[in-house]
């Protein structure tokens, strides 16, 4: 029984993390998407702290954000991968507060600019793609991320019981 009521919160929480990524990447879809971009829901990269549902949850909300943003096949594939990577590297880091946005931040700033450069043809050298890039990832995954933790920080024991205990 123990294993189903794990499974099922897993599922649901995993559901919400991928619901609420794609709806702030829409909501703020003019800064979301492009070779300078601010991603908010990259704030969420920080949930793998507290569960493991978040890794998956992140993974899919950003394959379902980037297809429902007009992305293309590249950026889905390369991008949402991107995600995965960033997401396990958190999980891994979930003990470190201040190291676990750095996973995120590192593997979108040596993806991304290679699906902006080659999918999207956008002519700017890989270096300066990688900083805005990076820049941007900074904002959404450390500073906003952070601002988050706090915030979840405070309600780690109702929101997530399952994988703290």
């Amino acid at each position: 029984m123990k294993k189903t009521k794990s499974s099922a919160l897993e599922l649901a929480q995993g559901g919400i993390i991928a619901a609420l990524y794609v709806v702030l990447t829409l909501v703020f879809a003019p800064i979301s998407f492009g070779e300078a971009q601010l991603r908010v829901a990259e704030a969420l990269t920080i949930l793998p702290m507290f569960t493991s549902a978040a890794v998956p949850g992140l993974f899919v909300g950003c394959i379902i954000a980037n297809m429902l943003g007009g992305a293309v096949l590249w950026d889905v594939v390369f991008g949402s991968l991107a995600t995965l990577l960033g997401a396990l590297g958190s999980y891994l880091l979930r003990k470190k507060r201040w190291l676990v946005p750095f996973p995120p931040i590192i593997a979108n700033t040596m993806i991304i600019p290679f699906v902006l450069k080659f999918a999207y043809g956008i002519d700017l050298p890989i270096p300066m793609l990688m900083l805005y890039i990076l820049l941007g990832e900074i904002g959404g995954c450390y500073v906003l991320g952070q601002l988050l933790a706090s915030v979840l920080m405070r309600h780690k024991n109702t929101l997530f019981k399952e994988d703290l205990q």
